[in-house]
């Protein structure tokens, strides 16, 4: 099918694993030179622009910079950079954007990624730059432009393609024991009953890799409380995590676990290795929540099954809750932000302009598998690899009156661990509800 779009697994090695790795340290005081590419100098000005190395996306973001450096004094250079290990991408932007010479231009998650960096007057704040310009602001889907913001202000720009998460379910065997997706939180429990009965588990669940877990937490709580209470907590509000939403999402998840809602073996089933994958795709589960990535590691893995057998709805409404049911949680996309002591504000603001909701561009993402972050792209979406999929997601997220960031990525990166591990406890009944507001809200 081609590139496909960039994995859980992919934002994970650099972005949440490590916890946003490296932003512990004191940005101001990091030491280092200004990384791969150093600053030219003389005649013309040369913009460093940061991503991660991606052998899918770089060539796709190497066009968008051929294009603009045709008409520009100032010139681009795309510095692609390793995502893996202590010398990873997150830790080498650590200490170039505490060197002298910053990148101009970095590639980044949204929030907690560069909540530091934005704090520390590191980063351009383009709020007056959006306001003045309805076209350019209103060339991006609101809810996703509005989840890169960091310190409740614009900081990155949408640039590329978004992963919202659902619920992947096999639809022919849905349609063999004649039943359908769950609309409502009771239906879902009705199709635990109803798969168990049949000696089929209900969900795949990739528990050992941990931040599967962490979307039936950040679902529950969404369609319960809505998405202030995790703003609450992502705002460090005295007791937010200890919101009843927050509880009452947490005894539902304890209650599943003793439905067999996973299985009883979920405790050693990974999704990275693809455990939890295969037994969906092998079809000894009936449904598994999980990111748009899923669709693409299913057409790679399992094109039979994902030809056949693959389908998907939006996660479930629960009765009384206050959240919107089109609201949706997962991977809004990745973003573009402005070093503020870049050689030249002005040139890396217009390649944002003019690059990122370009027709070449997005062309180009949406012939790889992405679903960018884009207004109007409806009619566009036939030349994806999966027309029908990608204009799923783009609907979905096009009504989302908000779209909430994966919490291991929204939050500074001192929660991951913790949030990770307890929520772990949590699914094996090693830690109560309470137990695990008291653990988060001692976090600092």
């Amino acid at each position: 099918m081609g590139d496909t779009p960039l994995s859980r697994r992919t934002f994970l090695s650099a972005a949440g694993a490590a916890g946003i790795a490296g932003l512990a340290a004191p940005l101001l005081s990091a030491c280092g030179t200004s990384g791969p590419a150093g600053r030219g100098k003389g005649g013309g000005k040369n913009l460093q622009v940061w991503v991660l190395q991606d052998e899918g996306q770089n060539p796709i973001q190497q066009a968008a910079i051929d294009d603009f450096n045709k008409s520009s004094a100032t010139k681009l250079k795309l510095v692609p950079t390793a995502s893996s290990g202590s010398s990873g991408y997150t830790d080498k932007l650590r200490i170039g954007m505490g060197s002298p010479n910053p990148p101009d231009l970095i590639f980044n998650w949204g929030t907690g990624s560069i909540v530091d960096y934005a704090k520390g007057g590191l980063l351009v704040d383009l709020d007056s730059q959006l306001a003045s310009d309805a076209t350019w602001k209103n060339s991006f889907l609101p809810s996703v432009l509005d989840a890169g913001k960091a310190d409740g202000k614009y900081y990155g720009i949408p640039m590329r393609g978004m992963q919202p998460v659902l619920v992947f379910y096999n639809k022919t065997m849905f349609a063999e024991h004649g039943q359908k997706p769950p609309a409502t939180y009771d239906d879902l429990l009705g199709l635990v009953t109803y798969f168990n009965s049949k000696k089929i588990q209900p969900f795949a669940l990739g528990h050992v890799d941990a931040w599967p877990n962490l979307m039936w937490l950040e679902y529950l709580v969404e369609r319960i409380g809505g998405p202030s209470v995790f703003q609450d907590i992502l705002a460090g509000k005295p007791g937010a995590w200890g919101n009843p939403a927050v509880l009452d999402s947490l005894r539902r998840i304890q209650d599943l676990v003793d439905r067999r809602a996973f299985g009883t073996n979920f405790a050693s089933v990974n999704y990275v290795n693809d455990g939890a994958g295969l037994l969906f795709a092998k079809g000894r589960a009936a449904m598994h929540l999980m990111g748009t990535w899923e669709y693409s590691n299913q057409v790679d893995k399992h094109p039979d099954f994902a030809k056949k057998d693959l389908s998907f709805a939006p996660f479930p409404t629960v009765s009384g809750g206050k959240g919107d049911a089109n609201s949706v949680v997962g991977n809004p996309t990745n973003y573009f932000s402005i070093s503020s002591k870049s050689a030249d504000v002005a040139a890396a603001t217009a390649f944002l302009k003019k690059e990122m909701a370009g027709p070449m561009y997005v062309d180009k993402l949406i012939k790889a598998g992405d679903v960018p972050a884009v207004s109007g792209l409806e009619s566009r979406l036939s030349d994806s690899p999966n027309p029908e999929f990608a204009k799923y997601v783009y609907q979905m997220v096009q009504k989302a009156p908000s779209f909430t960031l994966s919490w291991d990525q929204a939050l500074p990166h001192q929660f991951t661990d913790p949030l990770h591990s307890n929520l772990q406890k949590v699914f094996l009944k090693k830690m109560t509800p309470e137990q695990f507001v008291q653990a988060m809200g001692a976090v600092k």
